[in-house]
């Protein structure tokens, strides 16, 4: 059942049209997503399917001339991404299960944590741009099952040149690519029309 997704992807893609600054653009934008993830019955399988050894990042949705792209982030238990950043603003929607996003500042030369761990529970959004605080680190907040994000960026992330940040200093460049190879299609609405005429 795509249909969520295709409504949040086409709402999204009208707010871009007003090109909004980036505070409303977060701000409209995570409530579009807000409403996207407070429901857990849209998401294909194929797009839920965790690895046992790391995260996968699979995508969605990538408009077509790059604005933004939606994908889903699948944890394993007790999986985490490096401490990296993403060079374009981002919002994370949480949709099943439960994770932990730690910010980062850079100190002496040295990436940080900065400030408390934020938790984010079904139905919580979050974002992070380069204005705002761009470097962070997050991990399933369980060990024992998985838990799945919805991401929404400013760029097709998975083509974008970024960083990690090693715990021994400087920094190591990295473009994340995707876990799947196929889409879901958004378009092919013949079952609702079906269903529609009967």
């Amino acid at each position: 059942m795509t249909r969520p997704l295709r409504e949040f992807v086409h709402a999204f893609g009208l707010l871009l049209y007003t090109r909004p600054e980036e505070p409303q653009l977060l701000a409209q934008g995570g409530a579009l997503l807000r409403t996207l993830v407070a429901r857990d019955d849209w998401l294909p399988e194929a797009f839920a399917e965790p690895h046992p050894e790391y995260y996968r990042q699979y995508l969605l949705h990538a408009d077509s001339t790059e604005r933004f792209s939606v994908v889903s982030f699948v944890w394993g238990p007790g999986q985490a991404t490096p401490v990296h950043d993403h060079t374009v603003w981002g919002l994370i929607g949480m949709l099943r299960g439960s994770e932990f996003s730690q910010g980062y500042v850079e100190r002496e030369g040295a990436w940080v944590p900065e400030g408390e761990a934020v938790r984010l529970q079904p139905g919580d959004v979050e974002a992070v741009s380069p204005r705002i605080g761009d470097v962070h680190r997050v991990r399933n907040a369980f060990d024992d099952r998985v838990s799945i994000s919805i991401h929404v960026y400013g760029a097709n992330i998975g083509a974008v040149r970024r960083h990690t940040y090693p715990p021994e200093g400087g920094r190591r460049l990295f473009v994340s690519g995707y876990s799947n190879t196929l889409l879901p299609n958004l378009w092919d609405r013949s079952a609702e029309l079906r269903s529609a005429a009967e």
